[in-house]
């Protein structure tokens, strides 16, 4: 079974971080962790720098983690995932699928 990460850097709408954080969190992650492939995932906060100050680490695990991906797309397309008007589209989030290829735990 393959390993991968699916790796997001996002941006609130000004003056709605409140709310994207909370749609994030309760709504989203959920959501996207209930699709096949997608085992876990993590939420960061930028600490210096002019990036997307968020960025979410999704863990994938499947025979073929583009699979995943694209289950995710098929999500959003058929409505499944619900979105919020908090989250900033202009430029859109930033998406890359990573496939692990080593792993040293301690």
């Amino acid at each position: 079974m393959a390993k991968g990460v699916l790796v997001v850097q996002t941006r609130p709408v000004e003056g709605r971080e409140d709310d994207y954080n909370k749609w994030y969190d309760e709504v989203h992650l959920p959501e996207i962790v209930a699709l096949a492939g997608f085992t876990s995932a993590r939420r960061f906060k930028l600490k210096h720098g002019d990036a997307d100050p968020y960025l979410a680490l999704y863990e994938v695990e499947a025979e073929d983690v583009t699979a995943a991906q694209a289950a995710l797309g098929e999500a959003m397309a058929a409505g499944k995932i619900n979105m919020t008007d908090a989250l900033a589209m202009d430029p859109p989030p930033s998406m890359s699928l990573w496939e692990q290829i080593s792993e040293c735990d301690s």
